[in-house]
């Protein structure tokens, strides 16, 4: 979120609700404003238990037309930032350890991907790439904090109806278009990424990490998540259950 005006308003409705709220502004590729923004919040609020790695953007181009500024930038800021922050995490992680009261685990970061991890995209080859990159991240780094009792994962969107793909779906026409991939013949909304992401932080996900879990309706494919070397086929309805109230899994 660049927008200082809408970041206040979501820290306005989040205390609303009864709950302590921060607005740090910081660009993630940046070392140094990482840093502080890592600080200012443990200053704050005494620690940190969860990360969710969301910013990113987008410079689409054909490969040859497409600018080395172009693909700094997007790698910068996709890939770049995402090790900037998960590494800040992982060091107050590391620091405080496991508190019981909160969580079984040390901490959590979930990575927002892309479904572009594995799927190739024409003349966006610095963002499939960023996103590429993504994915080893957080498989690499989920083996090597697991012993620490730190979970990483990834949640992979596809088409969510946010500014960054507006051009596929402004038109009639081409929202038509976009409904000819998807079964469900819905575009995903935020709130069933945020879902996703709320279930990954939470300790009803203890036994996940290294997983990228696809939320999309496609022809090609069902959602999968991968748990140690083992790919599963992901049962929403189960998933929305276990996360609501009893399920058969936790009865």
């Amino acid at each position: 979120m660049t927008d200082p005006e809408a970041a206040n308003a979501v820290v306005e409705s989040l205390q609303a609700s009864g709950v302590r709220a921060l607005a740090v502004q910081a660009d993630v590729s940046n070392e140094a404003q990482v840093q502080a923004m890592f600080a200012r919040v443990i200053s704050e609020f005494g620690t940190l238990d969860i990360l969710v790695n969301n910013a990113g953007l987008q410079r689409d181009a054909p490969f040859d037309e497409m600018t080395l500024a172009d693909w700094n930038l997007v790698i910068n800021v996709n890939l770049t930032g995402q090790f900037l922050c998960a590494r800040e995490a992982v060091r107050e992680f590391k620091r405080r350890g496991i508190v019981r009261e909160v969580s079984v685990a040390a901490g959590k970061i979930i990575c927002i991907s892309s479904v572009h991890e594995v799927i190739p995209w024409a003349t966006h080859a610095n963002y499939a790439a960023s996103k590429g990159g993504v994915m080893l991240m957080m498989k690499s780094l989920a083996q090597e904090v697991a012993p620490l009792g730190i979970r990483v994962n990834s949640v992979c969107p596809g088409a969510i109806r946010t500014p960054i793909n507006a051009a596929a779906r402004e038109t009639a026409g081409a929202y038509q278009e976009l409904m000819k991939l998807i079964p469900y013949k819905r575009i995903g909304e935020p709130e069933d990424v945020g879902r996703v992401t709320a279930f990954l932080a939470s300790d009803l996900a203890d036994y996940i990490s290294g997983a990228s879990l696809v939320r999309r309706w496609r022809n090609d494919a069902l959602p999968r998540i991968f748990l140690g070397g083992l790919s599963a086929v992901i049962d929403h309805s189960a998933a929305r259950r276990c996360i609501d109230g009893p399920c058969p899994c936790h009865a």
